[in-house]
C-alpha cells in the first residue's frame, strides 16, 4: 500500500486549496468545469494506462498497491489526474486578484 500513502499529501493539499478557493468568485462554475476535466482525465488515464501496461512499458509491484484495478491500471493511478483537475484551477483562483466593485 505504499502508493496509497504517497497519494495522501497530494490529496490533502488538493482538499485544502479547493476549500480555500471556495470563497472566490465562480467557485460553482469552476467545480463544474473541474468535474468535466476530471471525467476526461480519468477516461484518458483508463485507456492509456491500460495500453501502456499491456504493452509492457511499465508495471507496478503488487505489494505496493491496494489491489483494486480498472482493467490493468491500479486505482492509485487515478488520484493524480483527479487532484490536478480540482487543484490546479483552485490554485489559479487563489493567485488571481479579485476584482470586486
Amino acid at each position: 500500500m505504499t502508493y496509497a500513502l504517497i497519494i495522501l499529501p497530494f490529496l490533502a493539499a488538493t482538499v485544502v486549496v479547493v476549500a480555500l478557493s471556495a470563497r472566490r468568485d465562480g467557485f460553482g462554475r469552476r467545480m463544474r468545469a473541474s468535474l468535466v476535466a476530471a471525467i476526461v482525465l480519468v477516461a484518458l488515464t483508463t485507456v492509456f494506462d491500460n495500453v501502456m501496461i499491456t504493452a509492457g512499458l511499465f508495471d507496478y509491484p503488487p505489494t505496493h498497491l491496494s489491489g483494486l484495478r480498472i482493467g490493468r491500471a491500479p486505482l492509485e493511478d487515478f488520484s493524480y489526474p483527479l487532484c490536478a483537475a480540482f487543484g490546479v484551477p483552485a490554485v489559479f483562483a487563489l493567485l488571481r486578484r479579485e476584482t470586486r466593485p
